[in-house]
């Protein structure tokens, strides 16, 4: 499965990217999170869909650094364009 999400909040600055790339390195998940323009953070994650359900559920927890206000994500096939995980 493929995890297409965007993280708003205060999300930048504050070691988000580097939480998230350990938190998908420590599932087993494939693909890369990086910083946008507008202050948010955007990832892509392909795995197991449980695997894919628990980084979700943790991207919506109190456990991520910063403040997250709000996750807008989607699930789809995977398409396998990535070898590990990586922050840009």
């Amino acid at each position: 499965m493929r995890l297409t999400a965007r993280v708003f909040g205060v999300v930048q600055g504050v070691g988000f990217r580097y939480w998230t790339m350990g938190k998908a390195e420590e599932l087993g998940l494939t693909g890369e999170v990086k910083n946008l323009a507008d202050g948010s953070v955007a990832l892509v994650a392909e795995g197991p869909q449980w695997k894919i359900n628990e980084l979700r559920t943790w991207l919506n927890s109190e456990r991520t650094p910063g403040r997250v206000e709000r996750v807008e994500d989607s699930i789809s096939a995977a398409e396998g364009n990535f070898r590990g995980f990586r922050a840009r």
